[in-house]
């Protein structure tokens, strides 16, 4: 009797095991069918393509052209439409408020080489800036985009008049040498059909956009059918799963330690930075910006006490006052 009750039991996890692998396997298949357009032919006529260092941007402006700038760089699963109330404010305000596409999200041209680094990502971001003719920017980072905004500040501080951070993820620390990884993950991010049928399941399925939102925000019922459409528009590009995929170990297991994790690198800031962050985020927690803030020598941390990762998101108007204070200051 024993037996036979193992058996039954081994043969129903085999039958779990199998169902999940078809199911794994069927948001793969799916994902190849929906990702049908190339960025150029699904990108919205709200916006236009500027060529970054190695790659074609997508970007959306809003205000004058000659109004002080002000660029901003999304977070993880994002596209510069997430900007969109921030911007209409900004630009009614009487600033250039630019907001791109960081690849591998939204519409912009991957790199033919997968490099998703932050020095690379740095890079664009100053290269949007070159190909626009634009100076004395306020930079704007937000969550994993803010690893790449700083790179860019580094490189060359004097394009920049002050930063803004938003409960952003830059893995600060005092160690030297490549950052420590876990084996069996990496094993999975270098195995591409494995790691890709992972994407299609989670961070590029339309079916799991609003569970992965609302684990961003504190309440999770601002994932409202209006901004899942949003986060869900890009998802129809060419090759957005094998892109996602090349950039996770950059989310997960970043193979290279930069001037963005290096602290001494914030005490040596010479330019005012505004460190916005949500009271309840636990993603990047507070403390995690209070640490920003207090390495930083001209930092000021605002708290927006009742939202969590996504202020933009969860009180945008109240995101825009902070913002706009900030930037009056910087552009009397």
């Amino acid at each position: 009797m024993f037996r036979k009750m193992l058996r039954w039991i081994a043969i129903l996890f085999g039958l779990v095991v199998l169902y999940c692998c078809l199911a794994l396997i069927t948001f793969r298949w799916l994902s190849d069918q929906r990702e049908s357009l190339t960025g150029a032919e699904a990108a919205p006529s709200t916006g236009r393509f500027v060529h970054a260092s190695d790659v074609d941007v997508f970007i959306q402006e809003a205000g004058p052209s000659d109004g002080p700038a002000v660029l901003f760089v999304h977070g993880t699963g994002a596209w510069s439409e997430t900007w969109r109330e921030t911007l209409a404010a900004l630009g009614n305000a009487g600033f250039h408020a630019i907001a791109m596409d960081l690849p591998p999200f939204g519409y912009s041209q991957r790199p033919s080489n997968g490099d998703y680094g932050k020095l690379s990502q740095g890079k664009r971001i100053l290269g949007v800036l070159q190909s626009l003719g634009t100076d004395r920017v306020v930079l704007v980072g937000h969550s994993f985009g803010g690893g790449p905004t700083m790179e860019a500040a580094f490189l060359q501080p004097d394009r920049f008049r002050a930063l803004v951070l938003v409960d952003v993820a830059l893995g600060i620390t005092k160690e030297s040498g490549p950052p420590d990884s876990n084996g069996l993950v990496q094993a999975v991010l270098k195995t591409r059909p494995l790691r890709d049928v992972l994407v299609a399941s989670f961070l590029t399925n339309p079916l799991f956009t609003r569970r992965l939102l609302g684990s961003f925000l504190a309440d999770a019922s601002m994932a409202t059918d209006a901004r899942l459409r949003i986060y869900q528009q890009p998802l129809v590009v060419k090759g957005t799963t094998q892109a996602a995929g090349e950039w996770l170990p950059e989310l997960i297991a970043p193979s290279e330690r930069t001037a963005s994790n290096n602290p001494a690198s914030y005490a040596a800031l010479k330019m005012p930075m505004l460190v916005l962050w949500g009271g309840k985020d636990t993603i990047t927690p507070l403390p995690q910006g209070q640490e920003l803030a207090s390495i930083t020598p001209g930092a000021k941390l605002v708290v927006m006490e009742n939202v969590g990762h996504i202020p933009q998101v969860e009180d945008n108007a109240l995101f825009n006052n902070h913002l706009l204070k900030f930037l009056a200051m910087q552009t009397q």
